[in-house]
């Protein structure tokens, strides 16, 4: 038996190169050197079939727990696969959306949001409206002051509200950032949803975001929040 428990640290020293230590019940060389589950695998490949050979005829291995760690081993090894494999396809996909972010600069784009700037005195809204409605208009700057507001009457639909930037009073209002926002109402008094739109050119990508963000008019939105391209010249 001594000479059987000898030929199996010999194993394990061999195939590791440094004295043995232990782990799950079973002599391993020094843990730091188990960096991979491939050099675990063979070392307990060795050190199982060289017990195997020397193993007492009259009090022979439960061979169970070596089929048992086995099937671990082989389990750890699949999910290490997938897991590269799927750390491969969130790269491909950063890298594809990188790709159709960098296409968007310089096209006219639609995105969700209320905020457009003002230039050259002139800016643009789109909005929609499920049924006929009057709803109240307001335009304000960066800073949260009113510079617009007005009533009109609503359709159904999809329209668009272009401001020259002129406030109630007639006062002209420096370009820069603006919001809207409309208060609707029905014919009965009940309050309609209003979604609103806005329309600009695309002058930057912020690629550090993810999924990456365009800017548009000084404000920054991700690109599911974009409802139509137009590129440049069209």
């Amino acid at each position: 038996m001594a000479d059987s428990l000898a030929s199996i640290a010999a194993a394990v020293t061999s195939a590791q190169g440094t004295a043995p230590s232990t782990i799950a019940g079973v002599t391993f060389a020094n843990a730091s050197d188990k960096t991979t589950l491939a050099g675990n695998f063979n070392t307990f490949l060795t050190l199982l079939t060289t017990q195997l050979k020397n193993q007492n005829p009259l009090d022979p291995l439960d061979t169970n727990q070596f089929t048992q760690q086995l099937v671990q081993f082989a389990s750890v090894e699949q999910q290490i696969n997938m897991n590269q494999q799927l750390t491969s396809l969130v790269a491909l996909q950063k890298a594809n959306q990188t790709t159709s972010a960098m296409s968007f600069l310089g096209a006219t784009a639609t995105v969700d949001g209320s905020s457009t700037k003002l230039v050259n005195h002139k800016g643009t809204w789109s909005f929609s409206v499920d049924k006929p409605s009057t709803g109240t208009i307001t335009i304000k700057d960066s800073t949260g002051q009113t510079a617009y507001s007005g009533t009109f009457p609503l359709n159904a639909g999809t329209q668009s509200f272009a401001w020259d930037g002129r406030g109630s009073n007639g006062t002209q209002w420096p370009d820069g950032n603006y919001t809207l926002s409309i208060t609707a109402k029905d014919a009965s008094g009940q309050t309609v949803a209003v979604s609103t739109t806005v329309n600009g050119t695309v002058d930057a990508v912020d690629l550090t975001q993810n999924p990456p963000a365009l800017t548009i008019g000084g404000q920054s939105y991700s690109l599911d929040k974009i409802k139509q391209v137009v590129r440049p010249g069209l």
